[in-house]
């Protein structure tokens, strides 16, 4: 592990992932600024307090998804209708409903343009095939698969 990853690795809080980030990106090191970004997904998630590894990669994805909205918006935006299902219907419940509407494409290409792709919430269904629905494994693996296929 290379001196900067590590350092990376040594954050506590989301807020230093994030100065580290902004100061990385200045200086043409996107590849520490995904570093930074995923470091700080993981905190957040393990602050949320997860019981298992699905549900912090869960968490995880929902965070990163928030990402995607304020990217959209140009500001810090929740993920609030998310975030009321997963208060509703438990985190692995909240992913299932989510996997099983509308795609949407654009929050996916933000994503892939984050370098957070696999923090798609069907790549979480399709990693724990065994906690969601038939159904919502077969419409996530269709989804990743037809986003693979994209130009």
């Amino acid at each position: 592990m290379s001196l900067m990853a590590e350092r990376v690795a040594n954050f506590k809080t989301p807020e230093e992932c994030t100065i580290f980030e902004k100061n990385v990106l200045e200086r043409g090191r996107p590849d520490l600024a995904i570093a930074a970004r995923k470091r700080s997904l993981e905190l957040r998630a393990q602050k949320y307090g997860p019981s298992t590894d699905p549900e912090r990669q869960c968490l995880e994805a929902v965070y990163a998804y928030e990402g995607v909205l304020a990217t959209r918006n140009g500001k810090a935006t929740r993920a609030v209708h998310t975030w009321q299902m997963i208060r509703r219907h438990g985190i692995i419940g909240a992913v299932e409903r989510a996997v099983n509407r509308e795609p949407e494409t654009a929050g996916h290409t933000v994503l892939v343009e984050l370098g957070l792709e696999d923090y798609a919430f069907e790549e979480v269904v399709v990693r724990h095939p065994e906690l969601f629905s038939e159904g919502a494994v077969q419409c996530a693996q269709a989804r990743l698969d037809e986003w693979k296929n994209c130009p």
